[in-house]
């Protein structure tokens, strides 16, 4: 675990050259190194010391007598600040050589660089923020939707931390009784009617973590897009349909079939939702031998999808192989595409609905008619049932649900226990057990190990 003693400083914005850049420093010499190196034009101290906390100062930084750059300075006093230290905030221009420049002078007047993570990681440690609210933050500066971006500030605000912390309040009040009645049971009785209750208590915490579960399998579409391959027989339309979405000639279109042979990808969003485009070599016998290992690795991406796309030409004939196909993807989420309805379509869609199971809508790439449709087919599919309940708490958070699930097995052996006739002290063991998994989840329960972890996975500055 870090040394939270030390004052730290880092540039807190990306690398490359920019109009602002921000050095932050924090820690109990943040106030006295800006003092030490920013002055006013004429060089006059600009007595940071005195200042307010929240305020903004126009000067200079300044190498002795040389001037580096013009400034504005935030001065932010603890316990309000980020970190809960004494932060400041160096606004000066945004090209690399002068961050470096400035950053360099803070840490020869006292300062450290500051470790991956290390800012989020002393908010953790002071107590400003829980595990799952730092998780969050790095959740927000990585958030592509909208659902991800108000998802993140509902947990940054504490949502998680609110439903969590009731679960294990509950669990850790029963288990200071069954602990009190063991060691004084004439004033504390333990009876088949407190079974009773015990059992009711763990199936309500139990059937909240089932449905926090069963929400974070449903929003991981959301968050992490829906890989989706665009399939079917070669020269049907599907990478004219990949460049359509893309906006831009992604794959090479010609009229000639096999065209495509290896995997392209491509990250879209429509309205919201990503979709993690996969385009792919057309499905067929050959016997070339590069075309084959094309159609092999079509083959296995189908398999991982999401969903799968499948084209078929409604110009021509449907052909033997596009109805296997169809069949065998009964069950699976498949949207199955007509395309070239400009040159009429000569199959039944229904047809198709009967064989797949799946819907169907007809589109012509070549004049862009029916993607509206398509668009709202897939995100029928995926986000129709989502509640859109800005009270619910989602967890997105993969290390998150490992203890989630880690709890619900523990409240599931405490059930079995009671039903067994088991003694009373094997009940807490198990609750306590759950008590900690969901404490770890937002840093109740948390080795410094997994800490360091957690936050060496964050971005530079932050």
């Amino acid at each position: 675990m870090i040394d939270i003693k030390d004052t730290i400083a880092a540039i807190a914005t990306p690398i490359g050259n920019s109009g602002i850049g921000i050095i932050r420093i924090s820690g109990d010499d943040a106030v006295r190194i800006s003092d030490e190196i920013i002055r006013s034009r004429s060089g006059e101290s600009l007595d940071l010391f005195s200042s307010p906390s929240h305020t903004i100062h126009y000067g200079y930084v300044y190498d002795g007598d040389r001037i580096v750059d013009e400034i504005l300075v935030s001065v932010m006093r603890a316990p309000r600040s980020y970190t809960s230290e004494d932060t400041v905030e160096i606004n000066c221009h945004g090209g690399m050589f002068v961050m470096n420049e400035v950053l360099s002078l803070v840490i020869s007047h006292g300062a450290r660089l500051a470790r991956v993570g290390e800012f989020t990681e002393r908010a953790f440690l002071n107590g400003r923020i829980d595990l799952s609210q730092a998780e969050a933050v790095m959740d927000l500066i990585s958030s592509e939707n909208e659902f991800s971006r108000s998802n993140s500030i509902s947990q940054i605000k504490g949502s998680v931390r609110d439903k969590i912390g009731g679960m294990r309040e509950k669990i850790i009040h029963e288990a200071a009784f069954i602990e009190a009645a063991l060691d004084d049971p004439e004033n504390y009785q333990i009876d088949d009617d407190y079974k009773d209750t015990l059992s009711s208590l763990i199936d309500e915490i139990s059937d909240e973590i089932r449905s926090l579960l069963k929400d974070a399998e449903s929003v991981r579409y959301l968050r992490n897009g829906i890989d989706t391959v665009i399939a079917g027989r070669p020269n049907v339309g599907k990478s004219s349909l990949m460049n359509l979405f893309a906006g831009y000639e992604k794959a090479i279109v010609t009229s000639l079939p096999g065209t495509t042979r290896d995997i392209l990808e491509e990250k879209i969003s429509i309205d919201g939702l990503i979709l993690n485009l996969i385009d792919t070599a057309g499905l067929h016998d050959t016997i070339d031998e590069v075309e084959s290992i094309g159609i092999e690795r079509a083959r296995t991406e189908m398999e991982k999808a999401d969903l799968v796309l499948y084209v078929i030409d409604s110009s021509d004939d449907l052909k033997e192989d596009d109805e296997i196909f169809m069949k065998d993807m009964i069950g699976s989420s498949c949207i199955i595409i007509l395309n070239k309805t400009d040159l009429g379509c000569r199959i039944d869609p229904d047809h198709l609905k009967d064989i797949s199971k799946a819907p169907v809508v007809e589109i012509s790439v070549k004049e862009e008619t029916g993607i509206a449709e398509l668009k709202e087919m897939i995100k029928d599919l995926f986000c129709k049932d989502m509640i859109k309940d800005s009270r619910r708490v989602y967890i997105t958070n993969k290390r998150q649900t490992e203890k989630l699930r880690d709890a619900l097995s523990s409240l599931e052996e405490v059930m079995q226990s009671v039903k067994n006739g088991m003694t009373e002290d094997t009940f807490t063991i198990d609750m306590m057990d759950a008590y900690h998994s969901l404490g770890s989840i937002i840093g109740e329960d948390v080795s410094d190990d997994l800490a360091d972890r957690i936050f060496s996975e964050f971005c530079m500055g932050k």
